[in-house]
């Protein structure tokens, strides 16, 4: 689809709140007056209605970023809102603490580690373009932190007003670009695509209607990258107003929210942000209780992109199980053939090795010695391919520590979870137990899965099957394998 040029008076349009607005019952007490009052009524308008407990205990103190810079245009009307409602909420139910900043300078490594996730808050324009802050956000969510974002973070570093592309990563990692919009009380039906995912369990299963300004988001937004959430339902939607932009999608897929892994990253973002009423409403503000509780790393939330969700990945995710292809010390590939082979195969994830030249065009070998650009190629391989490096495999251990931790970190900013090496010693924080499939041939090798199984939850675990490996009969045995792991994870999940 070809990308409409916005000006800044088709996108964005001032805040229009009142009651009148809202179908929605539940709405109708929040919209009972205008939003045009002190500050003090705003709060406690948030206070009445927001949680007072989390969905889960965080596992330690958490700390949020919130980001609301600007950059070309005036900001939407919501945006001290919602710093005052996550700010609360999070004071509420002790969930996490909250910084809210307008200062780049809060990306540089030093400042970010801090935090466990960073909050992009309606941001709109290019909101800074230092080369060394750009890596530092990457590398924070690729190694393992939290990333949000909410309607206009959509067109986050792009020159504004036009919405003209400055980072092209920054969307592939949030999931869509895009701000096309009709009015900004627009009359939608909600389909909760993921009824039983976690952060929407604010809705309880059932779908709703809602008024508010919802984006029309273009590429890089595709269900092979992200778990959709909320989408519009089209069968009972009746599309008015004055459209802001092309508001048409030939594949009639309007997400609303959603999550995705981007490396070890957890990213979730929602459109449902434009007017200060979204962040006094009770479900959203449960539901984005939920998504922040998820960014910061407490909250189990599935990220498998919603057009991969075969019945055999919906029973590994039950099951905690993953399955990454590894490479074959015999059968020579580089890292991108054996993400192509992996892709190929259905499958979701891979592992890498430090013997692996990275590909043809870049003969180096796959270890902490490529360039921040080479680093940046293979995190966009493995996005157009959709999939994830799982797995780092190390054939010697160094024995100076020096090098030992140098290794280590090479593989947290690569977004991998685990380390493969001889002895186990090499180890990242919270990394998933591997378990080598190799052999699947027959149910006698059930065994050894069943021991993965508990009736308390799932047990997170890494199952690797080495490319190339042959079979007696076929010369394939490492096909045969997946098969074989796919149908018996299948066979013995749990059943909803």
């Amino acid at each position: 689809m070809s990308r409409t040029v916005l000006t800044r008076r088709m996108f964005l349009g001032r805040t229009t709140a009142a009651a009148s607005m809202l179908a929605v019952p539940r709405l109708q007490q929040a919209m009972a007056q205008p939003p045009a009052e002190g500050d003090s009524q705003q709060r406690q308008r948030i206070e009445q209605a927001m949680p007072t407990k989390a969905p889960v205990t965080p596992r330690r103190p958490r700390k949020l970023l919130i980001f609301d810079l600007n950059v070309g245009y005036g900001g939407h009307g919501s945006i001290p809102t919602a710093n005052q409602a996550f700010t609360l909420m999070g004071r509420r139910t002790g969930a996490f603490e909250t910084v809210v900043s307008k200062d780049p300078a809060v990306f540089e490594p030093a400042s970010l580690r801090q935090f466990d996730a960073v909050f992009f808050n309606n941001t709109v324009g290019n909101l800074f373009k230092a080369p060394a802050l750009r890596r530092s956000l990457i590398e924070f969510v690729y190694g393992g932190g939290g990333l949000m974002g909410v309607h206009g973070t959509s067109v986050a570093f792009t020159h504004w007003p036009g919405a003209h592309e400055d980072w092209p990563e920054f969307g592939l990692m949030l999931g869509a670009r895009g701000a096309n919009h009709r009015d900004s009380d627009e009359h939608v039906f909600i389909k909760l695509d993921d009824p039983d995912h976690p952060i929407n369990r604010a809705f309880e299963g059932r779908d709703f209607d809602y008024r508010d300004e919802f984006f029309r988001v273009h590429g890089p937004y595709s269900r092979d990258r992200v778990r959709v959430l909320l989408s519009i339902d089209t069968d009972k939607t009746t599309f008015e107003g004055q459209p802001r932009g092309n508001c048409y999608r030939e594949d009639d897929d309007y997400a609303l929210a959603w999550v995705r892994q981007y490396g070890r990253g957890r990213v979730f973002y929602c459109t449902i942000a434009h007017n200060p009423y979204v962040f006094w409403d009770p479900k959203m503000l449960q539901f984005y209780l939920a998504a922040t509780q998820f960014a910061l790393g407490d909250l189990p939330a599935p990220t498998t992109p919603s057009a991969k969700l075969t019945p055999a990945v919906r029973a590994q995710e039950r099951l905690g199980w993953r399955l990454a292809l590894m490479p074959s010390p015999v059968k020579e590939l580089t890292l991108f053939e054996l993400i192509d082979k992996t892709a190929e195969q259905g499958l979701l994830y891979v592992g890498g090795s430090g013997r692996q030249k990275v590909s043809h065009d870049i003969a180096k070998a796959f270890d902490d010695r490529l360039s921040a650009d080479e680093m940046r190629q293979i995190r966009l391989k493995l996005d157009a391919a959709a999939v994830r490096l799982l797995v780092y495999q190390v054939q010697s251990e160094p024995l100076n520590e020096s090098d030992r931790r140098r290794i280590i970190e090479f593989a947290r900013i690569m977004g991998c979870e685990a380390i493969a090496s001889e002895t186990g010693d090499l180890a990242l924080a919270a990394a998933p137990e591997i378990v080598k499939a190799d052999g699947l041939t027959g149910t006698e090798s059930t065994a050894g899965l069943l021991t993965r199984i508990s009736t308390s939850g799932p047990i997170p675990t890494i199952f690797t099957i080495e490319f190339g490996r042959d079979g007696r009969d076929t010369g394939n045995g490492w096909i045969q394998d997946i098969a074989f792991f796919n149908e018996t994870s299948a066979r013995l999940a749990p059943k909803r």
